[in-house]
């Protein structure tokens, strides 16, 4: 039974919020119902039409690739970018065989599973790299450990966590040296941007095959949808037709090729267009949430989702906070539940929430990291000194080093709406720093 926050006297004075403050809900702005109902009004509301055919054009363009194929979703766009990456090194399997069949693949631990689930839909096995504390993305010193126990490993999938850059120099440096080919997931930051080699660049086109999302909580949505981006003309042919059933050129229906339902609709890619204007606008408010939220926690023992200033541009997508080791409450979690005792001057993530909560805003506690998921329990997990599993028993003190499941523990992603006014953002500012009240 969750605490009743409103009788604490930690929160007294305080009026639970006026409308429900979400973690991050579309914004519209007129255009998309305008593309839309030119959809509907010239009959395209199947799979093409001019909606798709411009979207495709305008993303290819701010990215900086040549070509983009609108997908159904951003997890489409990484199965069939994995799909392709399998091809690539392996060759074309047999009908009833994915890509990846009997191969490793180097997986972003701390993830939404959409990354890591393409490698089993291609019949590979995901190794999970640890994650470091300066992105919260993937660590390049693990992955080089990752590489040194399986050198004939050679495909990595890094995803770029809450809309920030991971250290892809380094990454890159060591795909390289071991032949890897990179699949980039930037789902979450489109818009962020990365210094490479002295040169600014956009998310999405750092790896060799690049996926975005427009899910309907990212920055720009078309309720669904995603894209595949390359500079590849034969990568997207591929991809296209894959997305399409893998037709062939014939009067009838006829298929050389395993094929998906995978292409975005002419509808969905208007909202994409409708909003597509508004990407700057959106990072500029998300941006201006991180920062009072960063002000706001001045002076109680937490700190906000860290970038690196010199080489990345975030694109602010989610405000995260990580409280501080000894600023922690006692709190454990099951697969499904959770307990944490009240301490005072203390706090934990479930605490936090529970009472953003209660007050009307939503928050939600950092990615699970993948090696700790019961699906993926039993597959290798890498961290900077080397294996990650099994690391104590009865004879050796210590619980090894494991960075993504204490940046899980001491982490949650804040209320990061765009269209939440700067006073709903200072009562829940409010709120927190009152969890920590001594």
């Amino acid at each position: 039974m969750i605490k009743d926050f409103t009788k604490d006297p930690r929160f007294a004075g305080i009026e639970p919020l006026k409308n429900k403050v979400w973690l991050a809900s579309p914004m519209m702005h007129g255009k998309e119902q305008e593309y839309v109902r030119e959809a509907f009004d010239t009959n395209w509301v199947t799979t093409a039409g001019t909606n798709i055919n411009e979207i495709e054009k305008e993303v290819a363009a701010y990215i900086g690739v040549k070509y983009a194929v609108a997908l159904s979703a951003g997890t489409a766009s990484l199965h069939l970018a994995t799909k392709l990456a399998g091809e690539k090194l392996y060759g074309q399997p047999k009908p009833n065989a994915g890509t990846l069949a009997g191969r490793r693949v180097f997986c972003s631990d701390v993830t939404f599973d959409a990354s890591i689930n393409p490698v089993a839909y291609e019949d590979g096995e995901a190794i999970f790299i640890d994650t470091e504390y300066d992105t919260w993305n993937m660590d390049p010193i693990a992955l080089e450990k990752a590489f040194e126990i399986y050198p004939d490993t050679k495909l990595i999938i890094v995803a770029h966590l809450y809309g920030t850059p991971g250290k892809m120099e380094e990454i890159k440096r060591i795909a390289d040296n071991y032949d890897a080919l990179i699949v980039e997931d930037a789902a979450e930051s489109l818009g962020a941007k990365y210094k490479l080699n002295g040169q600014w660049v956009e998310t999405g086109s750092l790896g060799d095959y690049n996926c975005i999302s427009f899910n309907g909580n990212k920055i720009i949505t078309g309720s669904s949808g995603g894209m595949f981006l390359t500079d590849s003309k034969e990568d997207a042919d591929k991809v296209r037709k894959w997305s399409t059933q893998s037709r062939e050129a014939a009067p009838w229906y006829q298929h050389e090729e395993i094929g998906y339902n995978y292409r975005m609709s002419n509808i969905v890619a208007g909202i994409v267009r409708g909003q597509f204007p508004y990407l700057q606008e959106h990072i500029d408010k998300k941006k201006t949430i991180w920062e009072r939220y960063k002000i706001g926690f001045e002076g109680i023992p937490v700190s906000m989702n860290p970038f690196d200033e010199e080489k990345s541009v975030p694109n602010y997508w989610l405000s995260c906070m990580i409280i501080d080791k000894d600023a922690m409450c006692k709190q454990v979690r099951g697969e499904s539940d959770y307990l944490y005792i009240c301490e005072q001057g203390k706090s934990c993530p479930q605490e936090i929430l529970d009472a953003l909560a209660l007050f009307g805003a939503e928050g939600r506690p950092i990615w699970k990291p993948m090696h700790m998921q019961p699906i993926y329990r039993t597959h290798p997990f890498i961290t900077s000194e080397g294996n990650g599993r099994g690391r104590t028993n009865a004879y050796i003190v210590g619980n090894g080093i494991d960075i993504g499941a204490d940046i899980f523990a001491r982490g949650l992603c804040l209320p990061s709406d765009i269209k939440m006014t700067e006073e709903e953002q200072n009562i829940i500012i409010d709120i927190i720093r009152r969890c920590f009240i001594k």
